[in-house]
């Protein structure tokens, strides 16, 4: 029997850092190895919630004792572990969302050194959505398409990084570009809807962990596709199947959702 992968999990004390640890407990492929949080961190020095160890704010020892990297910290931690990582040569899994497109580049450069996923959502559903969504857009070019996204009262961002990703994957399909087609605001007067348009609204509001439906509206008829989170611990789940994953990608490259689920896509 092969040895648990070991997890080094950076932003281990936050929502999602503590959801990955007690999946990592129950997960008999996979181990926490390190639980990493910041200098300043209040955490730092006291007991990890789900497992053994203590949290500890040190990259390179945690480097050290890990197979394979987690990191579901903020921007500036995420980049500072993604060069740390990239010395050591191991495999990471980036959860952390908000990159600027010049980081995203950076991210992306990364992938020549190590096995790297980033995702903005880490359920293996999501990804299947949007792999149903490139089969949709492709096979019905005519038909108008909408995004709609509802999550909980408290979140600061929209549209949700999932939404975007949904968008940005129709778009592709249709050989276009979100930031040329979407249309995240409409009020007033605003015309007929132009042609290949993607419209993409927010809904806030209760405790929704995470709802996407992308609509396909033809004349006379209309697809719905939908995906609901109802607890965390999907995405925990999802990213630790990611990190089982790419601990076992000798080859450096920057590795997707779909290549953990063996779907089809194109690469480029």
């Amino acid at each position: 029997m092969s040895s648990p992968v070991r997890v080094a999990l950076i932003g281990a004390a936050g929502r999602m850092g503590t959801a990955i640890q007690e999946v990592l407990l129950k997960n008999s492929g996979a181990t926490l190895s390190a639980a990493v949080v910041e200098r300043s961190d209040p955490m730092k020095g006291k007991p990890v919630a789900f497992g053994e160890g203590m949290y500890i704010d040190s990259l390179e020892e945690a480097a050290g004792k890990s197979d394979v990297g987690i990191d579901f910290s903020e921007v500036s931690s995420a980049l500072a572990t993604i060069q740390s990582f990239s010395r050591s040569g191991l495999p990471l899994v980036i959860g952390t969302t908000g990159f600027s497109p010049a980081e995203k580049e950076e991210i992306r450069k990364a992938g020549a050194h190590i096995p790297l996923i980033l995702s903005p959502n880490m359920s293996m559903g999501i990804h299947l959505l949007s792999y149903l969504v490139k089969i949709a857009a492709k096979k019905l070019p005519h038909f108008d398409a909408e995004i709609v996204e509802t999550h909980h009262r408290m979140k600061k961002d929209a549209p949700s990084g999932t939404a975007l990703f949904l968008g940005e994957s129709l778009a592709a399909a249709r050989s276009k570009m979100l930031e040329e087609v979407g249309i995240f605001h409409r009020e007033g007067m605003t015309g007929v809807r132009p042609k290949d348009s993607v419209g993409v609204m927010s809904l806030r509001g209760g405790d929704v962990i995470g709802d996407h439906t992308v609509f396909f509206l033809g004349d006379g008829e209309r697809i719905e596709l939908t995906h609901r989170a109802t607890s965390r611990e999907t995405f925990a789940r999802g990213a630790v199947e990611a990190a089982v994953f790419l601990a076992g990608k000798r080859a450096p490259g920057l590795y997707t959702m779909d290549d953990v689920l063996g779907l089809e896509h194109d690469r480029r």
